[in-house]
């Protein structure tokens, strides 16, 4: 054994240098500016032992002090400095709850956070004050809509006698606290459940409400009652959330999966767009990014997304993993809160410089470039080399290289979102297992009726004369009797006038139908005719 050690061959074990771990230095992360400032929050989730039904509802108080939550029939607030000390089980102190008499919406904290105020599922807009020593107490009982109470806010101002609220009565009031009156009072303000509401940063008297007849409307208070609104807008879907921006002059509303920016000082003229999420957006709110102002945005597709409306970007991303309902961050930028359809709350607690840094040095996953190699001496070394021809022995290791994947030209465009471009090209292709596969990915991605609606008549030809063939196969007839049906309602007029080789593509697809109607006769006469038998073979 000695001498068989002695005798074999010795080759170096140092890696090679493009496979040795990278480093993990803070000087090394490679980051934008952005997820550098998101990577500094310490994620964390609130103990579900308060909150067992959706959180529909997130407010902070103008001081970052206490954190309101809307969920089932109270309204619960915490003391953020509880939030602020990190804890592994984390169960912060519940500072005050807030009784309801039915399902609770919409809290909303005055200016100075002394008082807070929440709608009701009955209607009732209720105010409470927040004492430090004593339970909270039910100052106002606000009685004027019929149904609930979904938007309650008070003006961002210093206006600490003003109050408005909205429901699914499609009624919009301002309320005066100390006589509890409506000043101004909208009665079918909108056409169907009003489910969003803010008031501007630059006039206590100007609000807007979004509503689920797809409209986004700006009140002001100084007109006269029962007026028309100062200015509408359709959005395009059931709005979800409206939200003034800093200036005071451009409002964001999120329905559907769209995020929208419009410019309210010139009539309503739409500026941006943002189509990011996979579902419906639920909720907006602004966020604090150290000199900058953010517009985030949380869907129930459980993505958080940071929207710089400045450079009309989206700079950051984060997953959960719950579909989320609301989100709220506190004013000072130091807590990020989000709240889920099953009671559960993530939050995001900024940690401080030197925290960080150290975390990041023993992150697995942080981003990084390797450093240069230093120089090593190479006195005391021996070197072994190997040729080309030398072949392994048994005791080596073998590293093989991974394949080089060759991708088909549809992949390549799928890959670059080229949707039509795919589905042409994988026609020209005749392969019928690739078309399949590119027409049921274009179907997942809900590209498909947008792309039968871009397809020239050359392209819409090929298209046809794919389903003409195939569309008698067991395995995808269903499908392509559906997507038949579509091409035809879509592209009706485009056929009529498409000449004589549309026509001979379509009348290929009615004798198809023709004949398969005509073998499914037969094959059930068949049917009826064996079943005797069989009936009769089973006696």
């Amino acid at each position: 054994m000695m001498a068989d050690e002695a005798t074999r061959r010795v080759f170096p074990t140092e890696p090679a240098s493009h496979l040795r771990p990278r480093s993990r230095s803070v000087k090394s992360l490679v980051s934008t500016p952005e997820s550098s400032f998101w990577r500094t929050f310490r994620s964390s989730t609130l103990h579900p032992s308060y909150l067992h039904l959706p959180i529909t509802s997130l407010s902070f108080s103008p001081n970052s002090s206490l954190l309101a939550a809307a969920s089932s029939t109270s309204v619960r607030v915490f003391s953020s400095l509880s939030l602020s000390e990190y804890d592994p089980d984390f169960d912060p102190t519940l500072f005050a709850t807030l009784p309801l008499p039915d399902l609770a919406y919409s809290p909303s904290f005055r200016c100075d956070g002394a008082l807070i105020a929440a709608g009701c599922e009955n209607g009732a807009v209720r105010v409470f004050d927040l004492p430090n020593d004593k339970p909270p107490k039910t100052l106002r009982r606000l009685n004027a809509h019929s149904c609930a109470s979904r938007v309650v806010g008070f003006p961002l101002l210093d206006h600490k006698l003003r109050l408005f609220s909205a429901g699914d009565d499609a009624l919009f009031v301002q309320w005066d606290l100390p006589t509890e009156t409506p000043l101004f009072s909208v009665p079918g303000a909108h056409r169907d459940y009003i489910r969003a509401g803010s008031p501007s940063p630059v006039s206590p008297d100007v609000f807007v409400t979004g509503s689920y007849d797809h409209t986004v409307k700006i009140w002001d208070a100084r007109v006269d009652s029962g007026a028309s609104s100062v200015l509408s807008i359709n959005h395009g879907h059931p709005v979800e959330s409206v939200l003034f921006l800093p200036s005071g002059g451009l409002v964001a509303t999120a329905g559907g999966n769209t995020i929208k920016i419009w410019d309210v000082i010139a009539g309503g003229k739409p500026v941006y767009s943002v189509e990011t999420h996979n579902k419906t957006v639920t909720a907006l709110t602004l966020a604090k990014v150290r000199d900058d102002t953010r517009l985030l945005s949380v869907s129930i597709d459980g993505y958080l997304k940071s929207f710089d409306f400045s450079r009309f970007k989206i700079t950051h991303s984060m997953r959960y993993p719950a579909p989320l309902l609301s989100v709220a961050f506190s004013p000072t930028g130091t807590i990020r809160v989000v709240g889920t359809n099953n009671g559960a709350m993530y939050m995001g607690i900024k940690k401080k410089k030197d925290e960080f840094e150290d975390q990041v040095g023993s992150d697995d996953f942080a981003w990084s470039v390797p450093l240069p190699e230093k120089p090593t001496s190479r006195k005391n070394i021996r070197y072994f080399k190997r040729g080309q021809s030398e072949k392994p022995s048994e005791g080596d290791f073998i590293i093989k290289r991974p394949e080089k994947v060759k991708l088909k030209e549809h992949d390549r465009l799928l890959r670059k979102f080229l949707h039509k471009d795919a589905l042409v090209s994988v026609l020209k292709t005749q392969q019928t297992t690739s078309i399949m596969a590119v027409l049921e990915e274009l179907v997942a991605r809900r590209k498909l009726i947008k792309c039968i609606s871009n397809l020239d008549n050359d392209e819409l030809k090929l298209l046809l004369s794919f389903i003409s063939k195939k569309a008698t196969q067991p395995w995808c007839a269903r499908f392509l009797m559906d997507l038949a049906k579509w091409v035809l309602e879509i592209r009706a007029e485009d056929i009529r006038s498409g000449g004589p080789e549309m026509a001979v593509h379509v009348r290929n697809l009615r004798s198809m139908v023709a004949h398969e109607i005509q073998v499914q006769r037969s094959l059930q006469e068949i049917q009826g005719m064996i079943s005797p038998l069989l009936v009769i073979a089973g006696k």
